[in-house]
């Protein structure tokens, strides 16, 4: 093994400036990590709702059923070996795999699923909406899970089918933890809650050696792992805020990955050694339009509209390595993901639309940005290129929450934004993009179609809910695709992009796995050449 060099070990350290004299390398079975990582709130699965605990929760924790780092597409086996669905019951039984053990060597049993599942609903924290969309309270969640020897029986409640439960169950608050390790550390009836903010409790393919906040997180592989012990040995994260010093710290060899490059960084890095790689994310940018506005309710302009965006001129440029052309609400890598693109910037083709309409021009719109790139450079674009066809941005720049705040309050008239899954499962992005049967102002719906005041047609909120409650799972995908094409077409929310992730890694360094969520960070199958 190679020397491990003092400049890893170090929690704090202020680093020199000056240009390395040589390329260095990091241990052979150690993936050293640069990452802002203060976001970090918890790192408890009933409570961790940032990106970076996201990530840690991925490593060190399973879930029933999950998307693995093999192929993130496809629902997977994980503590369950396998489960039968009765939709009519609405009922899910999982038979838990054997031998499989908690880092602590505790075996994973049916009582830990069932105390897993009750404790996020009892606790109440940030993320626990997710479980309780199935109907759970903590006044009910102990009779709707339960455990027979190795087998547990989840029930649900609501008009949806059992492919949305499971992709429920796939998701972060549903991780097990050791419920004999969690309640040693029991203090006042927090169920553990504070000592897992520190340790962690998982049967996941890494355990959590230690955690340091705004410093370092590290983690050394499961060697008792059911799906096999990660090809690494060791992962070490470096909190590094400034994506400069990540910059320096790759280039002089003092790091794997720097998770943190702005796209200018990732164009200056000329090293033989230093390789980047592009990730999709769930993140799907949209130009939406207020329907409060008069001038902005014909679907002509929203027709109009869909060409008028120069999609390749900002991806060349602008955006280029932060974001890709898609034009569907349900983000590509995801099960039923609509990857047409039809659309494409031909502003004559939009002046013959709005002609035919017998719209009059000039139309002169506020656009509401966050003040920031690429944000702000994405508004200037789309106001010179609308202007081609006479529509007038007069762009309104604000900080988030300002901006925010309009688009809650629906007093925008149009509004550059964009928007992300809560968990994955298509009707996630559905209800926000494809349903609200209530446009009243005193409804208040956390979805775009309500915040641009856009009354859905009653056939596609019919669809909408159809498609959740849709019991085969290939038609239900269908389903979902069929009504993406039907947003696509016509609706006041013109989508255009989705969000891209650049990682620098050292070109060694093989296997590294970034779904299009934070869920979705594996490290089980990096190794290093």
């Amino acid at each position: 093994m190679k020397q491990f060099r003092s400049i890893l070990l170090a929690s704090t350290l202020i680093l020199p400036l000056a240009a390395p004299a040589a390329f260095a390398e990091t241990p052979d079975d150690v993936l050293v990590v640069a990452q802002n990582i203060d976001d970090i709130v918890a790192i408890d699965p009933a409570q961790a709702y940032e990106f970076t605990s996201g990530e840690l929760v991925t490593n060190l924790y399973d879930r029933l059923v999950q998307y693995d780092a093999e192929d993130t597409t496809t629902l997977a086996a994980g503590l369950a070996s396998d489960w039968t669905a009765d939709d009519e019951a609405k009922t899910i039984t999982f038979t838990l795999r054997d031998g499989a053990t908690f880092a602590s060597g505790n075996e994973v049993t049916a009582e830990d699923v069932v105390y897993s599942f009750g404790r996020v609903i009892k606790l109440n924290l940030t993320p626990a909406f997710i479980l309780a969309q199935l109907g759970w309270t903590a006044d009910n969640v102990d009779d709707m899970v339960t455990a027979d020897g190795n087998t547990v029986t989840v029930k649900y409640e609501g008009d949806f089918s059992s492919n949305f439960v499971l992709n429920v169950l796939a998701s972060r608050p549903a991780s097990i933890v050791d419920s004999k390790l969690v309640m040693e550390h029991e203090v006042d009836g927090d169920m553990g809650n504070a000592w897992l903010n520190e340790n962690a409790a998982g049967s996941g393919p890494f355990k959590l050696d230690s955690y340091s906040p705004a410093q370092m997180v590290r983690m050394s592989a499961n060697e008792s792992y059911f799906n096999g012990a990660p090809e690494i040995g060791s992962v070490i994260i470096r909190h590094v805020a400034e994506a400069a010093t990540q910059q320096l710290l790759l280039e002089q060899g003092d790091i794997d990955l720097a998770r943190n490059l702005t796209p200018d960084q990732i164009a200056s890095l000329d090293s033989e050694e230093i390789k980047v790689e592009t990730f999709p994310q769930a993140a799907v940018h949209f130009l939406s339009f207020n329907q409060k506005t008069e001038s902005l309710t014909d679907p002509a302009v929203w027709e109009a509209a869909r060409y008028l965006v120069d999609y390749t001129g900002m991806t060349d440029t602008i955006i280029n390595g932060q974001m890709e052309v898609h034009q569907a609400f349900w983000p590509k890598g995801f099960p039923g993901s609509y990857d047409e693109t039809p659309f494409s910037y031909d502003p004559e083709k939009a002046k013959e639309i709005l002609d035919e309409a017998g719209i009059e021009t000039p139309i002169t719109v506020s656009l509401d940005v966050i003040n920031a790139a690429p944000f702000t450079d994405m508004a200037q674009s789309l106001q010179a290129s609308f202007a081609d066809a006479g529509i007038n941005f007069e762009i309104l720049p604000g900080t988030g929450a300002q901006v925010i705040t309009k688009y809650r309050e629906r007093t925008h008239q149009a509004m550059l934004l964009y928007w992300g899954p809560d968990f994955m499962d298509p009707h996630s992005n559905a209800k926000a993009f494809a349903y609200n049967s209530d446009n009243s102002d005193d409804a208040y719906a956390a979805t775009t179609t309500w915040r641009n005041a856009w009354a859905v047609p009653d056939e596609m909120n019919e669809d909408t809910m159809a498609a959740l409650a849709e019991a085969d799972a290939d038609t239900r995908l269908e389903m979902y695709q069929d009504l993406q094409q039907k947003v696509q077409e016509s609706s006041p929310i013109v989508i255009m992009f989705q969000a891209a992730y650049q990682v620098a890694m050292a070109d060694n360094v093989e296997g590294y796995v970034n779904g299009a969520t934070s869920d979705f960070v594996y490290y089980r199958l990096v190794d290093k050449q």
